[in-house]
């Protein structure tokens, strides 16, 4: 297994890591999160040798394969079978048998090896490196966002791969419902080291928010000690009597350790500007049909009527149609088949890569925001811009010199100030972290109008979506419901062979109420010597923070009066009392901490009834 210890990396002054330690140990998949930047790339390019470290070890076992599945698709061979043979040892170079069984076992067919490797769906070509991966028969793979631009059945197949795989895996991806389907662990890189929490990444940033609120409470009981020390030595070392308790009190004061303010990271800040409709239907559409070559048409004959408040969701394989369809609906694309009537007061903003590509290079994030509205004024610009994490001077950066991602934001920045009830989005979550796709994601659901939106992310399908638009079995269909009721009822006609899952049994509302109230009383029964220590805690600490306020008061009257012996005396009672405060103090975080732990699994339970 590889071991890393106190790994040092820096960049042109910019600390990414500093002491950082990680072991692997077997059959650990390890989610790895955090925001762009923050060395997550880094990292794996350290553990591969393609990047070198300031100081610290990076021991990895003699003979141990660490096969790695990058994000960029590069192809140099006519045929797939040959593609797939350039990983082999030159001893191995025409051992095609070994290439043509991973071929097989991932869904190739005897004619696809002869195929050009660039002939293939974006989901087959990640298919193509993995066969070249393994092939070198890793022991680890490091996987760098592999969920980039793939379509959703891709995902799917890709999550059933990760899970059966018998190494170890460190996964980068965004897409945090994918993540959490396949790991068993979640890492990030936390105040300049690595921090691994045994579970999903709700349970990592779980776990980081106790540990920083267990930090604060620290830091301000020590902040509240070095003051009252400070203000004591300031007090005293002047006078010849107190001159040597003041420095005692100095030495207790330099000793104690440096708590420095905790850092957060800025996230994007949603908030559709809403813009009220008596509507109950904003749009039907009726026998919608359009192709770029009019033999061959992309969809036909897709009708439905959209109320107030609907979130239709389209979906379906890369390059069948999706976004076409999005916008055909918004009117970007010249009218061919069927009709669109939007009801008179009907107002929609469009996110979509059209868009992004309509910004004026020349203009400043400023110039494009404000253009969405003439009511919009310089106050509300510049809060947009800070919400989209352009705060200050950035907003006067121009859009030419910024970044895709960058100029998502700046779309995304539009669209918040764009008045409407109706939502075009088209691959929303490209460039955004999870904390931001979580953002997104309550802004869409406190949103009072309708949406339409193309996504792959079947956490966004299954948290918004209450309508589908499929693309499959060679064409557009309507289908009125959520996709897991899809999945049931219809599913993916390329997973049609696949084994069928086994369905929890439906529990009916009376005994789900009955589950529920058993697992609240046992939650309760656990919960019981820690909430009672919580209390006790409480209680103690109130009588001795007064009791410590009261002896400081009489200390400070016997400084001023220059009683050397009540200084002496009440000096002694303050220590013993602070003694007791600290250790109190220390009890609250165990008992909290464990109780907090509890809740959080019982919670589990619940929503396992739940489901």
């Amino acid at each position: 297994m590889i071991q890393i210890t106190n790994l040092v990396k820096s960049f042109g002054g910019q600390t990414l890591f500093n002491n950082a330690n990680l072991k692997v140990t077997p059959g650990q998949k390890i989610g790895f999160v955090g925001r762009n930047g923050s060395g997550k790339s880094t990292l794996f390019k350290i553990i591969l040798g393609e990047e070198s470290y300031d100081s610290g070890e990076v021991s990895i076992p003699k003979n141990y394969r660490i096969g790695t599945l990058k994000q960029h698709l590069v192809f140099t061979e006519p045929t797939v079978r040959e593609e797939c043979a350039l990983v082999l040892p030159e001893d191995e170079q025409w051992n095609f048998y070994k290439i043509e069984k991973l071929l097989f076992g991932l869904g190739f067919s005897e004619e696809d090896l002869d195929k050009d490797p660039l002939s293939f769906s974006g989901g087959y070509q990640i298919r193509i490196n993995l066969v070249k991966l393994l092939a070198t028969e890793p022991n680890m793979l490091l996987l760098d966002e592999p969920t980039n631009y793939l379509d959703i059945l891709s995902l799917r197949w890709l999550r059933s791969f990760i899970n059966e795989f018998e190494g170890e895996v460190i996964l980068i991806t965004h897409d945090r419902d994918f993540m959490d389907s396949v790991t068993t662990h979640t890492m990030g890189v936390h105040r300049k080291g690595l921090r691994l929490v045994q579970g999903d990444s709700h349970k990592y940033y779980s776990t980081l928010e106790m540990e920083d609120e267990t930090y604060e409470k620290t830091k301000a009981n020590q902040d509240k000690k070095r003051k009252e020390l400070e203000e004591f030595v300031a007090r005293n070392k002047a006078r010849a009597s107190t001159a040597a308790l003041a420095q005692s009190k100095q030495k207790e004061l330099d000793k104690m350790d440096d708590m420095e303010d905790l850092q957060h990271d800025a996230t994007l800040s949603f908030n559709f500007n809403y813009s009220d409709t008596p509507a109950k239907v904003l749009l039907r559409a009726e026998n919608l049909g359009f192709g770029y070559n009019p033999d061959e048409p992309l969809f036909q004959g897709v009708t439905f009527a959209l109320e107030k408040g609907k979130r239709l969701a389209i979906i379906g394989k890369n390059g069948k149609g999706k976004s076409t369809l999005l916008n055909y609906i918004a009117g970007e694309l010249p009218h061919q088949q069927g009709t669109l009537e939007f009801h008179p007061s009907t107002k929609f903003a469009h996110f979509g890569q059209t868009n992004i590509e309509r910004l004026d290079v020349k203009a400043t994030i400023i110039d494009e925001i404000s253009s969405v509205s003439k009511d919009i004024g310089f106050a509300e610009v510049r809060n947009i811009c800070g919400r989209m994490m352009f705060s200050g001077d950035l907003a006067e950066k121009k859009i030419e010199v910024l970044s895709g991602g960058e100029r998502s934001r700046v779309m995304l920045g539009k669209i918040i100030g764009t008045p409407a009830n109706l939502l075009f989005l088209d691959e929303p979550t490209n460039h955004l972290d999870m904390q931001s796709i979580d953002a997104l994601a309550d802004a869409i659901e406190a949103f009072e109008g309708s949406l339409i939106m193309v996504t792959h992310s079947e956490m966004l399908l299954r948290r918004l979506a209450d309508a589908l638009i499929i693309f499959h079995k060679g064409g557009a269909e309507y289908f009125d419901g959520t996709y897991d009721e899809f999945l049931e009822k219809i599913g993916w006609e390329e997973e049609e062979g696949s084994a069928p899952k086994k369905k929890k049994p439906k529990i009916n509302h009376k005994e789900r109420k009955k589950l529920r109230k058993a697992v609240t009383q046992e939650r309760n029964e656990v919960r019981k010597p820690y909430t009672k220590e919580i209390k006790l805690c409480e209680e103690k600490l109130e009588v001795a923070e007064a009791e410590l306020a009261a002896k400081n008061i009489e200390l400070e009257k016997a400084s001023s009066s220059g009683d050397n012996s009540a200084i002496m005396e009440l000096s002694r009672e303050v220590g013993l009392v602070q003694q007791e405060v600290d250790a109190l103090f220390e009890r609250l975080e165990v008992a909290t901490e464990k109780d907090d732990e509890i809740v959080a699994e019982y919670e589990l339970k619940l929503e396992e009834i739940d489901a």
